[in-house]
């Protein structure tokens, strides 16, 4: 595997500040850095909130196109096996399968009315009722149950929203959610969730008393951190996971723009759909100096995922050189490649590709140095390595191509509840049928986020690093101190994943569908509004 990086493998359009690589980054292995803290000790009092967490889709636990299953996101499962769940206060999202879209249950109304096969000459009946099921949603949240607003007196334990960057975590409130709506219209269509964002945020952020509607989620958990006295640290443990939303754009939308003037600016911001490294590192270091600001015993900081692995962006044909990582173009995975056009069809090419994935690990250098900046300053802060976990499950980029595996690469290892599955659950697009699971399994429909059992997964490592940092996990009734490593109950995460034990039967007819109900319906667009 070379490590030049070549003419080819620069696409002219990448800002200088851009250092292209021609293997990925290293990820780190020891969530210290090497640097020794004095840590609480072993008979350290357990604290009132015991896990808060910040950031994005990836934590608010969105899947197949919408939030939902608040219950089985990451800090719930967490949360569960801290044996606190009774406790941690999530927001719940009614309706017919959440927000703004749940691509599952839009597939299951389909299958209940048409089976498992959807035949040419049935496309227009199946446009018609799938309106009709998205007009079902728009109507709960515009003119219905959804969109009464719950009272939030008690400060949300997960205070993730989806579609949120860096920069909207450092101003966005609830005040400032609730002025951007506007009064909705009944589109025939266009049968999207108007504002669906913000009514979103609206479930997350604190509304009672007045004060707390212009606390951002930062400011929310610094008053969590003030429970327990002054002097007190009112959170055990804090997890920061954001950055994905500087990226993510350019492989929802299949379009490469850089930030330039304006990408710290709310309205300005939203053109852009990944953040030169430089610009990523500016906002960083804002957030960093709020998180500073709040009484946490512990604090985790993530890095960002390589964004081009999500299978909603499926590269085309073999790669583009042996041993690389990259395929020359990554279109939408229902698109034929015998007939893909790249005049014609949407698409980014390797050079993009690579470009985005340098960006990403120039992020993830600068995180890197915000927890070493902080140890170093005798906080308990800890890295933890999304980017490395999903390159060590990544089928495509590594596990089908020995040789576009860099040096450090190692696979990961499945706990074995997922091991005895068949398939054994991978990162591609999933695919299903009458006999259950074909392929995939790890990511949901909207090709980007993980089932439940791959919340359990990032659950598994949040905990790894928990004990670590000398956290105390007990049984689910709070009473009994749980001894030697904590093991996610992957046996429940399976019971509990429909994806896993019955994934839609209209699946077994290819990508088709969901192709169809992506041109029909624009189903994976109002699923993943953000891109």
């Amino acid at each position: 595997m070379s490590n030049v990086v070549t003419d080819s493998m620069r696409d002219p359009g990448t800002p200088d500040d851009v250092v292209v690589t021609a293997t990925a980054r290293e990820p780190v292995t020891d969530p210290t850095l090497g640097i020794a803290v004095a840590a609480a000790g072993a008979d350290a009092a357990v604290l009132p909130n015991r896990l808060v967490t910040i950031g994005d889709s990836l934590t608010q636990g969105f899947q197949s196109g919408a939030v939902f299953h608040t219950d089985l996101s990451w800090p719930a499962i967490v949360a569960w096996e801290l044996g606190w769940y009774d406790q941690f206060r999530k927001p719940l999202y009614g309706g017919p399968g959440g927000l703004p879209l749940n691509i599952e249950l839009l597939l299951r109304d389909l299958e209940h009315r048409f089976g498992a096969d959807l035949d040419w000459w049935e496309f227009p009946l199946a446009l018609f009722q799938g309106r009709q099921f998205m007009d079902r949603v728009e109507d709960y949240w515009e003119r219905g149950p959804g969109s009464s607003f719950p009272n939030v007196t008690g400060i949300n334990h997960n205070l993730a929203i989806y579609g949120w960057d860096v920069r909207d975590t450092l101003e966005r409130t609830w005040a400032s959610s609730q002025a951007q709506l506007k009064a909705p219209k009944d589109d025939l269509l266009s049968q999207t969730v108007e504002n669906n964002g913000q009514r979103a945020a609206m479930y997350v952020l604190p509304s009672v008393p007045k004060r707390m509607q212009s606390l951002t989620p930062l400011g929310a958990a610094a008053d969590l951190g003030g429970q327990g006295g002054q002097d007190a640290d009112g959170i055990e443990t804090l997890v920061i996971m954001l950055g994905a939303n500087n990226a993510l754009g350019s492989v929802t939308g299949l379009k490469v723009v850089w930030s330039a003037a304006g990408y710290d600016d709310l309205r300005r911001k939203e053109q852009y759909s990944v953040w030169r490294p430089t610009h990523f590192e500016a906002e960083l270091g804002q957030l960093a100096a709020e998180v500073r600001k709040i009484k946490a015993r512990h604090v985790i900081w993530s890095t960002v995922p390589h964004v081009t692995i999500a299978p909603i962006a499926r590269g085309l044909g073999g790669k583009v050189a042996p041993g690389s990582r990259y395929f020359p173009y990554y279109t939408r995975p229902w698109i034929d490649e015998r007939r893909f056009d790249a005049h014609r069809d949407p698409n980014i090419t390797a050079a993009q590709a690579r470009a985005v994935d340098s960006a990403i690990d120039q992020y993830n250098d600068a995180i890197v140095e915000v927890v070493r900046a902080a140890r170093n300053d005798g906080r308990d802060w800890y890295v933890l390595e999304v980017a490395g976990l999903l390159d060590r499950l990544a089928a495509r980029r590594y596990l089908d191509d020995p040789l576009a595996r860099p040096p450090w690469w190692t696979p990961y290892e499945l706990p074995t509840a997922l091991r005895l599955l068949s398939p054994v659950p991978d990162s591609r697009f999933l695919l299903g049928g009458p006999r259950g699971r074909i392929s995939g399994g790890l990511i949901s429909l909207d090709g980007v986020h993980p089932t439940t059992v791959a919340y359990g997964l990032l659950a598994q490592e949040i905990i790894n690093i928990m004990q670590l940092a000398g956290v105390r996990f007990f049984s689910q009734n709070g009473q009994i101190e749980r001894t030697g490593p904590v093991r996610v109950d992957f046996e429940r995460l399976v019971r509990l994943d429909t994806l896993i034990t019955s994934p839609p039967a209209l699946l077994t007819t290819g990508l088709g569908v969901l192709g169809w109900a992506d041109q029909a319906l624009d189903a994976i667009k109002l699923a993943l509004p953000f891109g």
